[in-house]
């Protein structure tokens, strides 16, 4: 699995994998060869969506299992109109899902994340990053679902862009929540370099594009750890 570290700026480790690439399943690069969580595995199990997509895109995770730690890396980008929806659903007391969503938009896209707490003490946190190019357009919607009778959860839905200053986007998060969580929190932000910054760079001999790769790159690999 180390080109996905390679192509893709993935991290592997050791885990039971599910496997994407340029939007289709990949059961000879993923060690569950159902696609789906369908038991209890000792270690983690970490999907992993990667490459190109055009026109529409599904991906459904459901976890129906107690106490499986799963994660998710999506790196993707769309030169073409893209949607991608992403389906949550936890049913398993004590999972949790740990998300890292990474999307490059050259042209239009629209991203919707939708993750269901349905059991007490589930966890979903999902942190979106996007670079929007020039002239594109990106709508991108985040919404979790704590149901009645599940108290105790953690969900987390944040997004964050860099964009060209002729990209437009929307940012929609939201939290619907019907009983009392551990933690839930949404957010949505834009990063900016700030004039000082791009001083300095210029002052160093970096030219505009050179300056604005550095800071799509920065962006980009700044997540938190898993």
């Amino acid at each position: 699995m180390s080109y996905m570290w390679n192509e893709f700026n993935i991290k592997t480790f050791p885990a039971e994998t599910i496997v994407y690439r340029d939007g289709k399943y990949c059961p000879d690069l993923s060690t569950i060869k159902s696609g789906q969580i369908d038991k209890k595995y000792d270690l983690p199990v970490h999907i992993i969506y990667v490459g190109e997509i055009i026109d529409k895109n599904d991906l459904f995770i459901d976890i129906n299992v107690e106490n499986q730690l799963v994660f998710l890396s999506v790196d993707i980008k769309n030169k073409k109109p893209a949607f991608f929806n992403i389906f949550i659903k936890n049913t398993g007391k004590n999972s949790e899902l740990r998300g890292h969503v990474f999307v490059e938009n050259f042209d239009r896209l629209e991203l919707d994340i939708n993750a269901g707490h349905f059991y007490k003490n589930t966890g979903i946190l999902v942190h979106t990053k996007i670079i929007a190019h020039k002239n594109t357009y990106s709508k991108i919607s985040g919404s979790a679902e704590i149901s009645k009778n599940c108290p105790d959860c953690i969900s987390d839905v944040g997004f964050s862009a860099i964009a060209d200053e002729t990209a437009k986007i929307e940012f929609l998060p939201a939290q619907y929540i019907s009983s009392e969580p551990k933690s839930a929190e949404h957010s949505a932000s834009i990063y900016r370099q700030t004039p000082a910054q791009i001083q300095y760079l210029r002052m160093a001999g970096l030219s505009t594009d050179e300056i604005r790769n550095i800071a799509y790159e920065t962006f980009k690999n700044n997540f938190s750890l898993f």
